[in-house]
């Protein structure tokens, strides 16, 4: 079975690597948001497409849930001292990636291309493609401003309640999403933030065309259990723009979409208007991995 899954960087990163352990890398491909991508330092940085390939080339840090294991941060101490911007925290392994990433960009090589090669080289054998290889940002409007989201959610520690989204960009796909949409036996939407993760690869118009008319069924894992966000502020978030955080509000974000949702054993499927597939969704080791990808793998293709 080949499956595809849109994927943000924490949430999504542990779904994706669940499905490898369970399918074979060879039959996963994840599309990835790139609308929190920013430039620090002069560098360009793709925070979950790092996430990902790093969680399946087995160099993430587990504690943290982002960046590089056994990191250390020398450079950034440097960049401190001298009175350099230092709020968005680059350790001295993950600044190797960034650097070549800068390089290639700047030489005019695709960000997708950049990312198969970055893939082969960590030995990653799924397929990672950035939902666009265009210029697409998220931004968040509060009330005390509308803000980029990294500078909101890092340097602003997402304290400022969100009144909107807006996702800035004329952007297409990048190449191999559509194919990899239109060859997939199951599509995916991860347990990701979905107005800042998944909401920025569904404002790339023809993604979203391409789910809304998919031959196949399509899954959606929620984020919350409990109602609770596991990390990060989506339960904030679907309580203040969707009107609470069931899973029918989940579900909402994505009406039209998905054919079922993937809930926590904590949480109440009542009000749900697609079929609710229950199991514990906290992923934190292989078990509870190969539970929660047994669980999205149920829906006959």
């Amino acid at each position: 079975m080949n499956v595809c899954v849109l994927s943000g960087g924490f949430g999504g990163a542990k779904l994706v690597r669940a499905l490898v352990e369970t399918l074979g890398g060879a039959n996963v491909t994840a599309i990835v948001n790139v609308g929190d991508d920013l430039e620090a330092l002069g560098l360009h940085v793709s925070p979950d497409l790092d996430s990902v390939l790093y969680a399946l080339a087995g160099l993430m840090d587990e504690q943290r849930g982002w960046g590089r294991a056994d990191e250390t941060w020398n450079a950034l101490e440097t960049v401190s001292r001298m009175g350099g911007t230092d709020w968005f925290k680059l350790g001295d392994r993950d600044l190797g990636l960034h650097l070549l990433r800068t390089q290639a960009l700047r030489a005019g090589e695709p960000l997708s291309a950049f990312t198969a090669r970055a893939s082969r080289a960590l030995g990653v054998e799924a397929t990672l493609l950035p939902a666009t290889d265009d210029e697409l940002r998220t931004f968040v409007v509060t009330a005390a401003g509308t803000f980029d989201f990294q500078e909101w959610f890092v340097a602003r520690g997402h304290r400022d309640d969100v009144d909107a989204v807006d996702v800035r960009g004329d952007a297409r796909p990048a190449a191999g999403v559509l194919e990899a949409l239109a060859a997939a036996d199951l599509l995916l939407i991860g347990p990701s933030n979905p107005y800042v993760s998944v909401g920025p690869i569904l404002a790339v118009g023809e993604i979203r065309a391409a789910i809304e008319q998919r031959r196949v069924p399509c899954v959606a894992v929620s984020p919350l259990l409990g109602g609770r966000a596991v990390k990060g502020p989506a339960d904030r978030m679907l309580a203040r723009l969707a009107g609470g955080t069931s899973p029918a509000h989940v579900a909402s974000c994505y009406e039209a979409l998905i054919d079922a949702l993937v809930i926590d054993e904590h949480d109440n499927a009542s009000g749900l208007e697609v079929e609710a597939i229950v199991t514990g969704t906290l992923m934190t080791d292989a078990e509870s991995r190969r539970r929660v990808a047994e669980a999205v793998l149920s829906v006959p293709a």
